[in-house]
């Protein structure tokens, strides 16, 4: 399915509809974060037009569902590898060498920042706190896991890791 286009299925509609009936009728607006949760999770990403139609359906300005997408670095705005790695940036993790974790798995993967490997496995992204800085430098795998003290012996081991993990399944 191509950015351009997004159709809402039935079975997204009831996803949707099951959030939207946990707040009173006229706050539906409230279920936004969930339905783009929703969207990731079936299509991968969060489109322009896959904002469109959560819009039309929870009765909301397209750009208000925007703001929502493009703030929180959890909703990917376009495709990402299999393992989305995002490496805290803020400054206790910049004073405790994150700077240079981020540097040293963009080297290591022959990426940049932001970047997605060729083969589509990693996709590394700097991230603002991610609320453990006595960890640092600390990284998110997939913003899921919270990886904590990441030297380059810790990312390499992570990175091998992750692709044993994936050439397994």
């Amino acid at each position: 399915m191509s950015t351009a286009e997004y159709t809402l299925t039935e079975a997204t509609a009831a996803r949707f509809a099951r959030e939207v009936a946990k707040y009173p009728a006229d706050q539906k607006q409230s279920a936004v974060m969930a339905c783009l949760a929703i969207v990731q999770q079936e299509e991968g990403f969060v489109s322009r037009a896959s904002e469109d139609a959560i819009a039309a359906y929870l009765g909301m300005p397209a750009i208000a569902v925007y703001e929502v997408t493009t703030f929180y670095n959890m909703y990917n705005q376009q495709k990402v590898g299999k393992f989305k790695l995002n490496v805290c940036a803020n400054l206790p993790c910049q004073l405790r060498d994150g700077q240079n974790a981020l540097d040293h798995l963009c080297h290591k993967l022959g990426i940049e920042q932001g970047g997605t490997t060729a083969d589509g496995m990693f996709t590394v992204q700097k991230s603002e706190c991610l609320g453990a800085c006595a960890d640092a430098p600390v990284m998110l795998v997939n913003d899921r896991q919270m990886c904590s003290f990441m030297s380059t012996e810790r990312l390499d081991e992570l990175v091998d890791t992750l692709r044993a993990h994936a050439a397994k399944n």
